[in-house]
């Protein structure tokens, strides 16, 4: 099956309450904002949905709502990884009933000694022969510390069942040998807004960013102009966007991205222990980076 990832997507932050149980009427909320825009879908219980502090019921009670509030012409990609093959195949299984289109599977990195090439191969097709949805491969070596080999991303390629790749390594080289050296059909999505302009340029389908969630319209109107061949827009558009980026993802990480939302209107609100909020510097800091962009009034 071949679903389209051409297009901007956010990767959701899991709403709590300050008890930090779920706040899945506030996702919804936020959903129905969102909606209003062109973004092509959503990545819901990725990395900057705290899915590693949820239990596998709160994962799926996630998409449950989401599925709810995101209308059947926007894809909605479910994060199913497990560290182990047995268990991401029994909650890709149950994404797909949750109402998932696809889902989007994280290297297991745990035992990251004996994580090769071909422990890899072995683990996606498996996932992919068991699911009843598509699946995207994700390599986010910032957080796993390993970055899933391109031979082995090249032969995945070839699994009917495989559509794609998130790549958040930032390595445009890399990113433009696996469009070259994957089938048509094959996708490869850009993991952050900050080499959005470079990945398109080689090849890329579109992006999974987390300043998606705060700046929709601004990456949505990239995407746009490269599309129409305005590359003089595009770069502006990317090099505005550069330190709103930073400022969510390698600076303040999830609290910082939290706190941008809550900025902008939208429910962030807070994040799940250990993680804790942003202290007053460094909130005004993320405010100051905001308005400079534009993003903020």
């Amino acid at each position: 099956m071949t679903l389209s990832m051409a297009g901007v997507f956010p990767p959701i932050p899991t709403p709590f309450r300050e008890d930090e149980s779920l706040a899945l009427d506030q996702l919804q909320r936020n959903l129905e904002r969102w909606n209003q825009t062109g973004l092509a879908g959503y990545v819901v219980g990725g990395s900057n949905g705290e899915f590693v502090y949820l239990s596998v019921e709160e994962r799926l009670e996630v998409v449950r709502a989401a599925r709810a509030a995101i209308p059947r012409n926007r894809l909605l990609i479910a994060g199913s990884g497990m560290e182990s093959t047995r268990q991401t195949i029994a909650l890709s299984q149950g994404m797909a009933a949750a109402g998932a289109d696809a889902v989007i599977v994280v290297t297991p990195s745990y035992y990251r000694g004996r994580m090769d090439a071909q422990a890899y191969e072995r683990h996606y097709r498996q996932v992919a022969q068991a699911s009843a949805v598509p699946v995207l491969l994700y390599s986010v070596p910032a957080n796993t510390g390993i970055e899933l080999p391109a031979p082995a991303v090249i032969r995945l390629a070839a699994e009917p069942n495989i559509v794609g790749i998130k790549d958040s390594g930032g390595n445009i080289s890399r990113i433009a040998g696996l469009v070259s050296d994957t089938p048509e059909g094959f996708q490869v999505l850009a993991g952050s807004a900050s080499f959005f302009l470079a990945s398109l340029a080689v090849g890329a389908a579109g992006c999974v960013a987390a300043l998606a969630n705060v700046a929709a319209e601004a990456l949505i109107g990239l995407f746009q102009a490269f599309g129409a061949g305005d590359l003089a827009r595009a770069r502006v558009t990317q090099a505005r966007l550069l330190k709103p980026n930073h400022a969510v993802t390698a600076a303040y990480g999830v609290p910082g991205l939290k706190a941008a939302m809550d900025m902008l209107g939208f429910y962030g609100g807070p994040v799940r222990s250990p993680l804790g909020p942003l202290g007053e510097p460094e909130r005004n800091d993320l405010r100051q980076v905001l308005e400079a962009a534009g993003l903020l009034d």
